[in-house]
């Protein structure tokens, strides 16, 4: 595996690759990153063969822990870099290449130009409560399909609303790349896995789970109240907000919205539905979702 830092050190890296597969995290990995670099490694060996391009393949991840989509009163100055312990990961998941670039390597002028995604789909849930956010991922992202020019990328369900405007984003600007879209990974008790899971206590992780009961509680809702044709959204959300503000959370939403555009649901809805939450436990944030 090769460790590049330079835009130039990369682009020499990739030349002679037939095909890329690219995993932009920002580092701090647990095995939900490990599966997609997996994924890639899979999609790369199956497509060189398919191909007959033996060898001609070849896995990127690139490690950034990216200014643009952080606010004034997030967690950029302490987000965990763990970068040793990252490559070597990375190395046994199948990565070829890491392209790990400073700030200054990746921004060496102020990035004033930004890509803005629709507002109906960049301004609602995350974007409501982190206002910016998918402006400074959208542009990161871009900048990067732009160096690494990969044929696949490998992102996680995790992070559903990204994954949506990523895959918008692709279309929208017609990127020839296939975005292909990892499960979340969970711990044994349903918690999913995330890097800012290292911030909480240990009392704290023990309850975090918490916030998948209540998006399988909303699910459960929904599936019954459509399949009886009484279903009281509203209500359903608002119970599920109020028992995790009992339990000491404090949820930012809980909410059951269309898979292919993140709309609100009234009512018996006979599309494919999706629970997304995001509440904070003490001081950190968490977020998650299950597809109905």
């Amino acid at each position: 595996m090769q460790i590049v830092h330079s835009l130039a050190d990369l682009r020499r890296t990739l030349k002679p690759a037939a095909l890329r597969a690219f995993v932009p995290t920002m580092g701090n990995l647990h095995q939900g990153h490990l599966e997609l670099m997996q994924m890639a490694r899979q999609e790369v060996d199956k497509r060189a063969d398919e191909n007959k391009r033996h060898g001609g393949g070849m896995t990127v991840a690139s490690i950034f822990v990216n200014r643009l989509q952080f606010g004034p009163n997030e967690d950029f100055d302490t987000y965990p870099r763990t970068f040793e312990r990252d490559c070597e990961q990375l190395q046994a998941n199948g990565c070829d290449v890491v392209f790990a670039p400073t700030e200054q390597d990746l921004y060496p002028e102020p990035q004033v130009f930004k890509v803005h995604p629709p507002a109906e789909l960049a301004d609602i849930l995350e974007g409501a409560f982190r206002h910016g956010f998918f402006v400074g991922v959208s542009t990161v992202v871009h900048k990067l399909f732009n160096i690494v020019q990969p044929d696949i990328a490998v992102f996680g369900k995790k992070d559903y609303q990204q994954l949506m405007v990523i895959r918008r984003m692709v279309q929208q600007m017609a990127l020839p790349i296939e975005i292909i879209g990892g499960e979340t990974r969970r711990a044994d008790t349903g918690l999913a896995l995330s890097s800012r899971n290292g911030y909480l206590s240990a009392e704290e992780r023990a309850e975090a789970v918490q916030l998948s009961i209540a998006l399988k509680g909303l699910a459960a809702a929904a599936r019954a109240g459509n399949a009886a044709g009484l279903l009281d959204v509203a209500a359903a959300e608002a119970a599920a907000m109020a028992a995790l503000r009992q339990r000491g959370w404090a949820p930012d939403y809980i909410t059951l919205r269309r898979q292919h555009d993140l709309s609100p649901v009234t009512g018996p809805c006979a599309e494919p539905l999706v629970v997304l939450g995001a509440a904070k436990l003490g001081k950190t944030r968490l977020i998650d979702n299950l597809e109905v």
